[in-house]
């Protein structure tokens, strides 16, 4: 079963990736948001409400990190834009690669466990999503969801890492 909150407005694009001769790739952060720390049961989801292309499709929550941002600092903006709420993040996500998961546009993402900061605060589609769930870690759970193809080996790395994700300080 999930839980579904409807957005309230927004749109935004995913970040381009430079080309060329020596350019690196765009670093985005990504949100791995838990619904406990101690005994993680459910992950939040956000269906993309743009552009196009990925209108429908499931990803974690983040963005772009700007000119003068770390990853973690990045991340907090981003959802505090996105879900209106603030987190406590948790260690990354580990990636095949040290420089993150590989997006279909040659962007890095760094993924960060997180739970919310504040009991009882609820996140809101606020922008780049029209709709949130959160979905059980058990069973189909996240992997039934119609997820970006870049996100998909992210979930499975989620759905299996979560149990222990909190278990020591980042």
């Amino acid at each position: 079963m999930t839980s579904a909150t409807s957005p309230s407005a927004g749109t935004a694009s995913r970040p381009t990736t430079p080309r060329g001769p020596g350019a690196r790739s765009r670093l985005v952060v990504g949100l791995a948001l838990l619904d406990d720390a101690a005994a993680p049961s459910r992950l939040l989801a956000a269906r993309r409400s743009a552009p196009a292309v990925l209108r429908g499709l499931w990803e974690f929550p983040g963005g772009k990190v700007e000119t003068g941002e770390g990853p973690r600092e990045a991340l907090a903006r981003e959802v505090r834009e996105e879900l209106g709420v603030a987190v406590r993040l948790g260690a990354e996500v580990p990636s095949p690669d040290p420089e993150g998961w590989e997006l279909a546009n040659g962007a890095r993402m760094r993924v960060l466990w997180g739970v919310l900061a504040e009991e009882g605060a609820e996140p809101a589609a606020l922008e780049d999503h029209d709709l949130l769930a959160w979905v059980p870690l058990s069973g189909a759970g996240a992997h039934h969801l119609d997820w970006i193809p870049a996100d998909r080996p992210i979930v499975s790395a989620v759905v299996a890492g979560a149990a222990t994700a909190f278990a020591a300080a980042p």
